[in-house]
């Protein structure tokens, strides 16, 4: 693993957006896995800003989400279709062909598994995968269990990931229960990860994550075994190093 740190949460998100449009520039037509939630949004303005400016080329870049809630439509302004949608894709020149995104409507889970990690191989796998940290340790939506799950499936959120999504709806009743995500297996197949962690109530986890054993109630916690992986975190999150 390589540590950088950052001083707050906007230089986190240059230096994570200055890997992410290093891995663009050299590979043009590179697959980039990408990440909703709070953290990546500084980073996903960064890579706008540069591409309004002419740096950047996403014409021939191709994704892959991490996950999608279940039982969203993509009209749903909490879907993760319509987060990248606006907070990413409708700002660059991506072809919307080649962005993917777990389909939340499907109700058979394993035929919308098996047919996202078809997708992910017919991509050629990924090039870089942004990854975000939950509190639990959760990397996607890899609840802390007794085993790795190594493709895409669909998974129970635990009563700490909805009570940290319950900011983002009305009622904690319209929080999802139930995601579709990219399975351990899966995220530790791209070729590169980059994992971007801010805040001092990440500082606990992300220390367990990097100096812990590997194990499953720590999912993240994997990463230790991937041959490249990058960390960018702010100051607040480093406090237990």
């Amino acid at each position: 693993m390589k540590l950088y740190r950052a001083m707050d949460y906007n230089d986190m998100s240059r230096k994570a957006a200055n890997i992410i449009s290093a891995q663009v520039i050299m590979k043009p037509n590179c697959v980039l896995g990408l990440a909703t939630g709070s953290t990546p949004i500084g980073i996903y303005k960064q890579l706008i800003e540069w591409y309004s400016k002419g740096d950047l080329d996403f014409s021939r870049v191709k994704t892959a989400n991490l996950d999608e809630y279940k039982g969203l439509t993509k009209e749903n302004d909490q879907s993760y279709y319509h987060f990248m949608r606006e907070n990413l894709f409708c700002h660059v020149n991506i072809n919307e062909a080649n962005t993917n995104i777990p389909d939340g409507t499907e109700t058979d889970a394993n035929k919308e598994a098996a047919r996202y990690e078809e997708t992910i191989k017919e991509l050629g796998g990924i090039d870089l995968q942004l990854l975000g940290l939950g509190h639990n340790g959760h990397i996607g939506f890899n609840e802390p269990s007794d085993i790795f799950t190594r493709d895409t499936h669909i998974v129970d959120l635990q009563e700490s990931t909805i009570e940290a999504n319950k900011r983002f709806f009305d009622t904690i009743e319209e929080v999802p229960k139930q995601a579709y995500t990219m399975g351990i297996g899966t995220i530790m197949s791209a070729k590169k990860i980059l994992l971007v962690v801010s805040g001092e109530d990440k500082a606990e986890i992300l220390h367990d994550v990097i100096t812990g054993p590997v194990s499953p109630r720590v999912p993240a916690s994997i990463l230790q075994l991937h041959p490249d992986v990058i960390i960018v975190a702010d100051e607040a999150a480093l406090t237990k190093f």
